[in-house]
C-alpha cells in the first residue's frame, strides 16, 4: 500500500479481515506499506499489521513478492505509480478521483487497458458502490422495479471545513488535490448516480465557489506536528460545487457537494425517481434503502422502509445476523473481496479505470462550466 492516512487506514483494516469473514479465493498478505515520514509510516505499518514500512513507493513496484499495489496517496502521485505497478505487471486498486486532470486520467487508463491483456488488472476505488443498501438499489433497478429513470437527485453534504479557523491540509492544496469538494466528494455522487442509473452524464451546467480563501498552516517543527501555527496558507480550491446535469436523452440530474454543510457530518444522499418507483438512500443512515412501489395499489403506496441486513441482501451474508447494521468500513472490506475474486477469475474488476475517467471527464466539465458560466457544457 502506499499512503497511510485516513483512507490508508481504511484499506488496512479492509484487507486485515476480509479472509476472515468471506471465502476468498486468494488469500491478502500485507507485505509493506509506503509513506514519506518514516517514524509515521512504521508507526502506521505496526499499528495495522504491515509486514514492514518504506519511505520510497517505488521499492514497493521493485519487489517480486508484491503482485498488487493499492493506492491511498493524494491525487498528485496516484498517475505515476499506478502507471509504474501496471507495467510492472502488479495488478492496482486507486483510490477516488482517478487523478487530478482528464490527461492522467487517460494515461492511467491507457496502461489499464493495456495490461489487462496481459490479465493484470486495475481497478478504482468508489467504495460506496458496496454498501448493501448501494448493491440492492442497484439490483431493483436493473429489475426495472422503476421503471424509465426520469430524475435523479444528489447531494454529498460534509461540515469538517465550516470553521474558517480549520487548518489548510493537503485537500485544499489545487496541485496536490487536483480540486476540492468537487472531487473529493462530488466524484462519489457523480459515480453512484451513473451506476444506479446505468447511464452516462453527458453535459453539465455548474458554479464552483470557496468561501474561506486563506487558513492557518499546520506546524510541523519541534514536535509540534497537527497544531495551528501563525502561517497562513491560501485555499486553491472549491469548498463547495453545484450542477445540473443530462443524461442524454434520458434523465435530468441535480447535485450539490459541499464541505461547508454546518450540522451535516456526512451526508451522501441519492434518489430516482421513475415511471413504475422510486428509491432514496442517505448515508448517514446507511443500512436503510426508502422503495416506492407505483405499481402497487393507491391505498398502500407510500416509501417502504427496507432495512438492508438480510442474508440475501449483496455482501450481507457473511457478517451478521439479521438487523445487526454494518458501518463505514465494511464497504472497504466488500470491494477487497469483489476485487480479489474478479483477479482470480480472470475478469475486469469494476469500477474500471475507464469508469474512473468518465467520472474525471464529468469534474472536468463541471469545472470550466463554472469558469465559463456556460449554460451548458458537453462531457468530452
Amino acid at each position: 500500500m502506499a499512503g497511510y492516512g485516513f483512507m490508508g487506514a481504511a484499506h488496512s483494516q479492509a484487507w486485515r479481515v476480509a479472509n476472515a469473514f468471506f471465502d476468498l479465493p486468494r488469500r491478502p498478505v500485507m507485505a509493506a506499506v509506503a509513506g514519506r515520514n518514516a517514524a509515521a509510516v512504521a508507526a502506521a505499518a505496526d499499528k495495522w499489521g504491515w509486514g514492514e514500512s518504506v519511505t520510497d513507493w517505488r521499492e514497493l513496484i521493485e519487489r517480486d513478492d508484491i503482485d498488487l499495489i493499492d493506492i491511498c496517496t493524494p491525487g498528485d502521485s496516484h498517475v505515476d505509480i499506478a502507471i509504474a505497478a501496471l507495467q510492472a505487471g502488479k495488478h492496482v486498486l486507486c483510490e477516488k478521483p482517478l487523478a487530478n486532470s482528464v490527461a492522467e486520467a487517460e494515461r492511467m487508463a491507457s496502461a489499464a487497458r493495456a495490461a489487462a491483456k496481459r490479465g493484470v488488472f486495475a481497478m478504482v476505488g468508489f467504495s460506496y458502490r458496496r454498501v448493501p443498501a448501494i448493491g440492492l438499489a442497484r439490483r431493483l433497478v436493473e429489475q426495472g422495479r422503476l421503471g424509465e429513470i426520469r430524475q435523479i437527485r444528489s447531494v454529498y453534504l460534509q461540515d469538517w471545513l465550516a470553521d474558517a479557523a480549520s487548518p489548510m491540509t493537503w485537500r485544499l492544496d489545487k496541485s496536490l488535490a487536483g480540486s476540492g469538494a468537487l472531487g473529493d466528494t462530488g466524484a462519489h455522487a457523480i459515480d453512484l448516480a451513473q451506476h444506479l442509473s446505468g447511464l452516462d452524464i453527458t453535459a453539465v451546467s455548474g458554479i464552483m465557489r470557496t468561501f474561506v480563501t486563506e487558513r492557518p498552516k499546520l506546524a510541523e517543527r519541534k514536535g509540534l506536528t497537527g497544531i495551528a501555527s501563525d502561517e497562513i496558507g491560501t485555499v486553491t480550491v472549491d469548498d463547495a460545487a453545484l450542477f445540473s446535469a443530462k443524461f442524454g436523452d434520458g434523465p435530468l440530474g441535480s447535485f450539490e457537494t459541499t464541505r461547508m454543510a454546518t450540522g451535516r457530518r456526512n451526508s451522501l444522499r441519492i434518489e430516482l425517481s421513475g415511471t413504475d418507483g422510486a428509491l432514496a438512500f442517505d448515508f448517514e443512515d446507511m443500512n436503510v434503502l426508502q422503495f416506492y412501489d407505483a405499481t402497487a395499489p393507491a391505498d398502500t403506496q407510500g416509501f417502504q422502509r427496507i432495512l438492508a441486513t438480510e442474508p440475501t441482501h449483496p455482501w450481507v451474508g457473511s457478517w451478521w445476523p439479521p438487523g445487526h447494521g454494518l458501518g463505514y468500513e465494511h464497504a472497504f472490506t466488500h470491494q477487497v473481496v469483489d476485487l480479489l475474486t474478479d483477479i482470480d477469475a480472470g475478469r475486469q474488476p469494476r469500477p474500471s479505470f475507464d469508469e474512473g475517467l468518465r467520472v474525471q471527464r464529468v469534474l472536468d466539465a463541471i469545472e470550466r462550466s463554472s469558469n465559463t458560466g456556460s449554460a451548458w457544457t458537453p462531457v468530452e
